[in-house]
């Protein structure tokens, strides 16, 4: 390739050559060849340039500038619409070419024209582009920002946006849906996401959410709930067993030594109610929890916590451990609670399935058991951490500070070599 020739990548409006600077135009006008998606390309004047059109694959628009260039046949120019490096293709052709092959010109981006119409400052705004980016980790990010900018898509429209933001309770901002910005027959819409989730729009938008003051950033109905850790009555128990699922202190050290990813596929043996599989749900929130338990009434309780917490990964299987696992896919994780004599054992068949690396953490309330236990994560993964806790809530009683203590649990965890 040539040294002595630049690649200028130019930033264009609806309005072509008429909202560009005299550089950027003369540019245009004296290249050689000039690349750019068809209806950016078709925005400027004829010329004797040649003209090459940006399809799905960038790969043979890279080689057509390698060659144009190497050849020496003049300047190139790649004309796109906005800010090229505002989700544009600049990046790309920056990494196959090397950035010092390149000059770039940008234009105003329809993500700043947006703002600019509905008069809001971008500076802090949580932007992306749903072309490239799944619409559920978008919208819990969007669950804590004060303003959002989106570039919908033809999977995700305003109205999908509006109506997902809506079903998980996400219903405090105001809603702007700027259409065909910079052309004749742009338009703004605003309203509240209710009315945007009921109305069709064009392709070319941007969608803009801005929070209405003084809003908590959950429903009043999710307030008090944690991502774990949450109060035990917060979780339904059956009775005449009620209080025997696992403490929300016990609950926070045992996911704790879970560690958790956001993938994580994770095992709850013995779930009884589930309060561990539901919080490792909502952790693992794009990973699966399998919460196996063998009491029908327990089972329905899974079931309906699942729904209570709105966890949609928590997978509840009616069986007994170890013979429910066989289906199961490979856990990075493994939780065991709640199964008296059989933990031994059904620790031990665990093993074998845990990933390399993979943790178990086991939940003993007995010193027979934990010996047990202890044996069967030393044979298995060489090691084991126990820890023995010992907690007592306070109570204020006849104007005085009590302690009501909560039986020793023991809480052991390993982790299972990589070879």
């Amino acid at each position: 390739m040539a040294t002595h020739e630049k690649i200028y990548v130019i930033g264009i409006g609806d309005d072509g050559l008429d909202g560009v600077t005299a550089g950027a135009r003369q540019r245009i006008e004296q290249a050689a060849l000039l690349v750019g998606a068809e209806p950016t390309l078709t925005l400027l004047p004829k010329t004797p340039a040649m003209r090459v059109s940006i399809g799905a694959n960038l790969d043979p628009i890279v080689a057509a500038l390698s060659t144009h260039l190497s050849q020496g046949k003049g300047s190139a120019v790649v004309v796109v619409s906005g800010d090229p490096l505002f989700y544009g293709i600049s990046r790309f052709l920056c990494e196959k070419l090397g950035k010092e092959r390149f000059e770039v010109l940008p234009h105003v981006s329809s993500m700043q024209l947006a703002f600019a119409r509905v008069k809001e400052n971008w500076d802090e705004a949580y932007l992306t582009n749903l072309a490239n980016h799944a619409l559920e980790p978008v919208l819990e990010r969007i669950r804590t920002a004060e303003k959002v900018g989106l570039f919908t898509s033809e999977t995700s429209p305003p109205r999908k946006i509006a109506a997902e933001l809506l079903k998980r309770g996400i219903d405090y901002y105001t809603g702007y849906v700027c259409e065909n910005l910079g052309s004749p027959d742009e338009r703004v819409t605003q309203g509240e996401l209710a009315e945007l989730a009921e109305q069709d729009f064009a392709p070319l938008n941007v969608m803009i959410l801005v929070r209405k003051p003084n809003v908590p950033d959950r429903p009043v109905e999710s307030i008090g709930r944690r991502l774990f850790g949450n109060p035990d009555e917060l979780f339904l128990q059956s009775r005449p067993k009620k209080g025997l699922l696992t403490s929300a202190e016990v609950r926070t050290m045992a996911i704790a030594e879970l560690d958790l990813g956001p993938r994580s596929i994770v095992w709850d043996v013995g779930a009884g109610s589930g309060s561990v599989g539901v919080e490792a749900a909502q952790i693992a929130a794009a990973g699966t929890v399998y919460a196996i338990e063998m009491d029908p009434e327990d089972y329905g309780l899974i079931v309906s916590n699942a729904e209570r917490f709105g966890v949609k990964n928590l997978v509840p299987i009616l069986g007994r451990a170890p013979e429910a696992l066989t289906d199961l896919p490979d856990p990075d994780a493994v939780f065991v609670g709640g199964l008296g004599r059989e933990v031994g054992r059904v620790v031990e068949q665990v093993l074998t399935r845990l990933k390399p690396g993979g943790r178990i953490v086991v939940n003993s309330g007995s010193i027979e058991n934990l010996a047990e236990i202890h044996a069967a994560l030393q044979r298995g993964a060489g090691d084991a951490r126990v820890l023995m806790v010992n907690l007592a809530r306070g109570t204020f009683q006849l104007e005085r500070i009590r302690f009501d203590a909560l039986n020793p649990t023991f809480v052991v965890s390993a982790v299972k070599p990589t070879s």
